[in-house]
């Protein structure tokens, strides 16, 4: 059965790589030159890293995340990288009006807007669920009402640029993985609302992509330091997914998988052997490391 595995995982996501990137790459760094940009959670991690590509194809960049001090130096690097401009409003997204005042911001300072790319999530423990319903309710309005509430405030700009939505999303929220309920919740939501609303632009014929990201396990210092305990796998680099996040929302991907091959894998394994899958994933977690 190991050896099985061992060629069978590689060859499912050799299969799915070939499925979604057979067309061939157009994307071009002078598509974001001066495109007005929305990214948030962008002052750490994979956030912080799409800042600096789009920086560097310069685009004019509105940055959001909670900590004012580490949004102050993403910004100047930004600035010397190349960015068109770079400005930034500091908040927390369990205020609910706090998406408004973000879009309202693009508004005022470029009068419209290209692309927004939601990627901010709020704190959650990697651990068995305790119970604790309120922190579900709050990791709700965090990591899936605010980026309906942000999506509501800027489609009317996207609808004018006829732009594009990047939802950074999680394979969390295609599959069930154990010890990270609250939030595997808030992904699966994500999935629902954003496929559902894409269904809708098409048929009133609203061109504004949506693009949702199935990211893996990624090499960003709160994932690391959340669960590298307890995952045997070797996370992926954030720099490089940074870029194919920003690479498939230019080229209005319906989805993007990262990396390619082991989230590919995953979820065609879901569909046609599912229990199969789930006992994969169990098999790849430290239990023994989990403390309750």
């Amino acid at each position: 059965m190991g050896l099985l595995l061992k060629i069978f995982i590689p060859l499912l996501g050799l299969a799915l790589a070939f499925y979604f990137y057979s067309a061939p790459e157009n994307f071009n760094e002078e598509m974001l030159r001066g495109k007005r940009v929305i990214v948030t959670g962008a002052s750490s991690g994979i956030g912080e890293q799409m800042a600096y590509h789009l920086a560097r194809m310069e685009a004019h960049l509105l940055l959001t995340a909670r900590t004012e001090a580490k949004l102050q130096k993403v910004v100047k690097r930004c600035l010397e990288l190349g960015a068109a401009s770079a400005r930034y409003v500091s908040g927390s997204m369990e205020d609910t009006t706090f998406p408004e005042v973000v879009v309202k911001e693009a508004e005022n300072t470029w009068g419209g807007l290209d692309m927004l790319i939601l990627n901010h999530i709020g704190y959650s423990y990697f651990n068995y669920f305790n119970g604790d319903v309120g922190h579900v309710r709050k990791l709700l309005e965090i990591n899936f009402l605010s980026y309906v509430a942000m999506t509501t405030a800027a489609l009317p700009m996207l609808k004018e640029s006829e732009g594009s939505i990047v939802v950074v999303s999680s394979v969390a929220g295609k599959t069930g993985a154990p010890f990270c309920a609250p939030y595997s919740a808030t992904k699966f939501a994500l999935d629902g609302f954003f496929s559902s609303l894409r269904q809708e632009f098409i048929i009133d014929k609203v061109n504004v992509s949506i693009t949702l990201c199935i990211l893996g396990y990624i090499d960003t210092e709160s994932a690391v330091r959340a669960v590298s305990h307890a995952i045997r796998d070797t996370p992926a680099p954030k720099e490089e997914c940074a870029l194919e996040i920003i690479k498939s929302g230019a080229l209005r991907r319906r989805e993007l998988h990262y990396p390619p091959r082991a989230v590919g894998s995953l979820l065609l394994l879901q569909s046609v052997a599912p229990d199969f899958l789930d006992s994969l994933i169990r098999s790849n977690y430290k239990v023994e490391n989990i403390r309750r």
